[in-house]
C-alpha cells in the first residue's frame, strides 16, 4: 500500500484546477470568435482553425502525453505542460495575424495533452490507498470539467465584451504561474525505463492535421482537384503508417491488442460520431447568435449558459444513476438520437428568429442528448480493459472524441460554406449555411445512435456507487 500523502487534498485542488482550465480552454474562445475574425482577418472557413489547431494538437498527442508521464514522471510532465500552455497563451494573446493565432492555439493544445493524462496519474497516486477517498477525489476532479466548460462560456463573453478578445488567453498566464508555484504539493515519483514512440505520435498528429486541412480547403479548390486528392491520400498514408508502427514496435503508443477489449471499438465509434456532431453544433450556434441574431459577445455567452448548466447537472448528478438502472448501451444510443432531434430542431432557425423560440428549447434537447451519451460511452470504452491498460483505454477514447470533433467541424464547415455561410452580412444565406450544418450534424448523431444500438454488446446495469465513481473518474471533455 502506498504511503498516505498528508497534503493530498490540497494537491487535489491543484489537479482539479488543471482539469478546470484545460476544459475551459476549449469553451472560452467560442464567443470570442467573431471579434477575432474581424481583427485578425480570418475568412469564415478559416475561422474553425482557432478551434481545430487546439483539438488536433491535444487529441493527437494525448497518448504521447500519457506515455511520457509513465517514463519521465507525472509531476515533471504536468509542470512541463503548464509551461507550454502558458507559452501558447502568450503567443495567442499577442497574435497580430491569423496564422500566429493558430500557432498559439496549437501550442496550447500541446500543453493540454501533457497536463490531462499526467493529472489523472497524479490523482491515482495520491488516493489509491483508500477506495472511498478515491471515489470522493474522482467526484471533485470530474466536477471540475463541466464547471470549466460553463465558466469558459461565461468568461469568454465577459472578457470579449468589456475588455478584448486577447483576454481569453491572458487569463491563463497568472493562473498558470500560480499552478506552477503549487506543484510542490504534488507527489514526485520517478519514471521508468522505456522508449518513446515519437514517430508514431508525429504520424497520427500529422495525418489528422492533413485530413482536416484537405476537408477545409476542398470547397474552394474542389473535392476532385489534384491538391485535395493528394492531401487526403497523404493523410491516409500517414495514419496507415501510424498503425504499422504500432504493430511493429515493442513499446508503441497504442498496442493494437487493446482493441480486443469488449465494447472498446463500438464505444470509440460512438465517441467519434458524438464529437463530430456536438462540437460543430456548439461552433455554429455561436456564429448564428452573433452573426445572424446580432448578439454581442457577452449576450452570446449568456445565451449558452442554460445548455452548459444542464450538461453540468446531468453529468455530475443524474447520468450515473440512469446507468445504474439501465446500463450504458441504451443511454449512449438513446442520447445520440436525442442529440439528433435537438439538432434537427435547430436546423429550423430563421434569419429573423429569436433566442427563446429558435435556440433555447432546441439547444436544451441537444444538451440532454449529449449528457446522456458522453459519460456512458467513456465508461464503456474503459470497463473491459485490464487495470494495466486502463490509462491507455482512457487515452484512446479521449483521442477519438477529439479526432471526431476536428474532422466533423472541418466537414460541416465545408457544408455550411457551400450553402452560404461564407456570405457575411447576408442573413438569409448565413442562416441557410448554418441550418445545413445542423442537419448534417443530426445525420451524424443519428447514425451514431443507431450503430450503437445495433453493434454494441449489451451490459448489466452497474451498482450506483460503482457507476458514480467511474463517471467522475473520466472527467467530461464535452463542453466544447
Amino acid at each position: 500500500m502506498s504511503a498516505i500523502n498528508p497534503r493530498r487534498w490540497w494537491a487535489l485542488l491543484v489537479l482539479a484546477a488543471a482539469q478546470f482550465m484545460v476544459i475551459m480552454d476549449t469553451s472560452i474562445i467560442g464567443v470570442a470568435l467573431p471579434e477575432m475574425q474581424q481583427d485578425l482577418g480570418f475568412s469564415q472557413g478559416e475561422l474553425q482553425w482557432v478551434f481545430n489547431a487546439y483539438v488536433i494538437a491535444f487529441g493527437g498527442l494525448l497518448l504521447l502525453g500519457g506515455r511520457l508521464s509513465d517514463l519521465l514522471g507525472a509531476r515533471k510532465v504536468f509542470t512541463t505542460g503548464w509551461v507550454v500552455l502558458i507559452a501558447g497563451s502568450v503567443l495567442a494573446a499577442a497574435a497580430q495575424t491569423a496564422w500566429v493565432e493558430v500557432a498559439g492555439r496549437a501550442v496550447q493544445g500541446v500543453g493540454g495533452a501533457l497536463i490531462a493524462p499526467s493529472a489523472m496519474t497524479l490523482l491515482m497516486m495520491l488516493f489509491m490507498h483508500d477506495p472511498k477517498e478515491l471515489g470522493k477525489a474522482m467526484a471533485l476532479y470530474g466536477a471540475a470539467a463541466p464547471a470549466g466548460g460553463t465558466a469558459g462560456v461565461f468568461l469568454g463573453g465577459v472578457f470579449t465584451e468589456w475588455l478584448s478578445w486577447p483576454w481569453v488567453f491572458i487569463i491563463y498566464i497568472p493562473i498558470g504561474v500560480a499552478t506552477l508555484a503549487a506543484t510542490k504539493l504534488l507527489p514526485a515519483v520517478g519514471g521508468r525505463r522505456g522508449g518513446v514512440d515519437v514517430l508514431g505520435a508525429a504520424a497520427v498528429t500529422a495525418g489528422l492535421a492533413l485530413a482536416v486541412f484537405a476537408v477545409v480547403r476542398a470547397p474552394e479548390v474542389g473535392w476532385s482537384s489534384t491538391g485535395t486528392v493528394l492531401q487526403l491520400a497523404g493523410a491516409a498514408a500517414l495514419l496507415l503508417l501510424f498503425f504499422v508502427i504500432q504493430k511493429t514496435l515493442r513499446e508503441p503508443l497504442m498496442p493494437l491488442g487493446i482493441w480486443r477489449v469488449p465494447r472498446l471499438g463500438s464505444a470509440n465509434l460512438a465517441m467519434t460520431l458524438l464529437g463530430a456532431a456536438w462540437i460543430p453544433m456548439w461552433y455554429f450556434l455561436n456564429l448564428y447568435l452573433q452573426q445572424v441574431l446580432g448578439y454581442g459577445a457577452f449576450a452570446s455567452g449568456a445565451a449558452l449558459l442554460p445548455m452548459t448548466v444542464l450538461l453540468m447537472i446531468f453529468m455530475t448528478a443524474i447520468t450515473a444513476k440512469l446507468m445504474a438502472r439501465f446500463g450504458a448501451k441504451p443511454l449512449i444510443g438513446g442520447g445520440l438520437l436525442v442529440l439528433a432531434a435537438g439538432l434537427l430542431w435547430l436546423s429550423a432557425v430563421e434569419p429573423t428568429g429569436t433566442f427563446v423560440v429558435d435556440v433555447l428549447p432546441a439547444s436544451l434537447v441537444a444538451a440532454l442528448g449529449m449528457s446522456l451519451a458522453y459519460i456512458p460511452a467513456m465508461m464503456s470504452a474503459m470497463s473491459g480493459a485490464p487495470q494495466e491498460q486502463a490509462g491507455l483505454a482512457s487515452g484512446i477514447v479521449n483521442t477519438t472524441y477529439q479526432v471526431g470533433s476536428a474532422l466533423g467541424l472541418a466537414a460541416l464547415t465545408a457544408v455550411a460554406t457551400s450553402q452560404g455561410a461564407g456570405q457575411l452580412g447576408n442573413l438569409p444565406a448565413l442562416t441557410d449555411g448554418f441550418s445545413a450544418a445542423f442537419i448534417w450534424a443530426a445525420v451524424i448523431a443519428a447514425t451514431g445512435g443507431l450503430l450503437t444500438l445495433f453493434l454494441m454488446r449489451g451490459d448489466q446495469p452497474a451498482s450506483a456507487p460503482q457507476a458514480e465513481t467511474s463517471q467522475a473518474a473520466q472527467g467530461e471533455r464535452a463542453t466544447a
